[in-house]
């Protein structure tokens, strides 16, 4: 691919619109021996007050789980939830529904009642993302799913579990359709069936609903796809290959964001030192770090936009705002309003580079 010409980027793009993750405040909390759980109320706190130039975030994207939105919320707690997102001059983006078996659902490959439970995880989680639409606090955005399964599991049977898979995400398609949402499933290496960036296409192209399913990008994870984190036969970089040889790494990254991004209607905006993190019941899954770790492997804002723009350069725009995962970052590091200013910063620069009122003609 012939390299673009390099133009100024502009601070003034309005799109995507810039939000941040409130489940970091719970995924791989609360249980023993981990962190505390850190409460919605905090957690929006903390990103309506970040402001880089007078830019703030636009909105929060929210997992469907207690202690922060209960699965089963009624009416009035949604409306409650609503008044008090809007109160924080903030909007709901996406929302994760809590498909997994600790959280009420179950495995998308496992025996029938496990299906069902996970169906029926979606079937909630559409109903309350449906809801705060209709409430006025939810302009866009997508529900948020993965098969449940882990990758040792799945390597039972391949491709016969991929099948189950596949079927259990296409009844989940026609309850999303029956509310007017799309799905969004995040590849992760500690997935099953979603472990490797060849086995997540291979599964949206056994479901093909790609007007109802499509993928939820993550910068962190998709880097470890790049070098077969649990899918050593699809691995794209070799053994002992260099950091600092940049074309290479370019070009795997580049490779599966090719893949996918055809696919691709969520974004994650996220920096990975190219290492595993797990926290209390959580997998062991690509570790997120601060923009400015020092071990980050990526350029973020240069990365982003293999995912951002298409092979011409142009912005595809087919997410509506991109949100910033901090998953599993610790306690002590989110209560520093200083952590929410660096990733803010790091949005709007993204933003700036890939906007839709970015040029078209930009070096990526």
């Amino acid at each position: 691919m012939a390299k673009k010409t390099e133009t100024a980027a502009t601070a003034a793009n309005n799109f995507p619109k810039l939000h941040n993750a409130m489940w970091p405040g719970l995924v791989g909390k609360g249980s023993p021996g981990a962190e505390p759980c850190i409460d919605l109320d905090t957690m929006l706190d903390m990103t309506a007050k970040a402001e880089v130039n007078g830019v703030k975030f636009d909105g929060v994207d929210i997992f469907l789980f207690d202690p922060h939105v209960n699965i089963d919320s009624s009416d009035d707690d949604l409306k409650r939830l609503a008044d008090t997102i809007r109160k924080k001059s903030l909007v709901v983006g996406s929302v994760v529904a809590p498909i997994w078996p600790p959280t009420g659902g179950g495995s998308a490959m496992g025996g029938d009642e496990d299906r069902a439970k996970f169906v029926e995880q979606v079937r909630k989680g559409c109903r309350i993302a449906k809801k705060l639409r209709e409430l006025g606090v939810r302009p866009y955005g997508v529900v948020r799913i993965d098969s449940a399964s882990s990758p040792s599991d799945w390597s039972t049977d391949p491709e016969a579990n991929t099948k189950r898979i596949a079927e259990t995400f296409a009844q989940a398609c026609d309850i999303a359709e029956s509310h007017g949402e799309r799905l969004a499933a995040e590849g992760e290496i500690c997935w099953g069936g979603m472990h490797s960036w060849k086995r997540m296409v291979q599964l949206f192209e056994m479901v093909d609903r790609p007007k109802t399913l499509g993928y939820q990008a993550d910068m962190a994870h998709n880097l470890l796809f790049t070098m077969g984190y649990n899918a050593p036969e699809d691995r794209i970089l070799p053994e002992g290959f260099d950091w600092m040889n940049r074309g290479q790494i370019d070009a795997a990254y580049r490779l599966v964001a090719n893949a996918l991004r055809p696919w691709t209607i969520d974004f994650h905006v996220a920096q990975n030192d190219a290492t595993v993190k797990g926290s209390g019941s959580h997998d062991k899954t690509g570790r997120h770090c601060l923009p400015n770790d020092p071990g980050g492997k990526l350029d973020v804002v240069r990365y982003a936009g293999f995912w951002l723009r298409d092979d011409a350069g142009h912005p595809t725009r087919a997410v509506q705002h991109i949100c910033w995962d901090g998953c599993m970052f610790a306690n002590d590091t989110m209560m520093k309003p200083e952590t929410w200013n660096l990733v803010l910063k790091q949005m709007i620069d993204v933003r700036s580079a890939h906007g839709w009122d970015a040029p078209v003609a930009v070096a990526i």
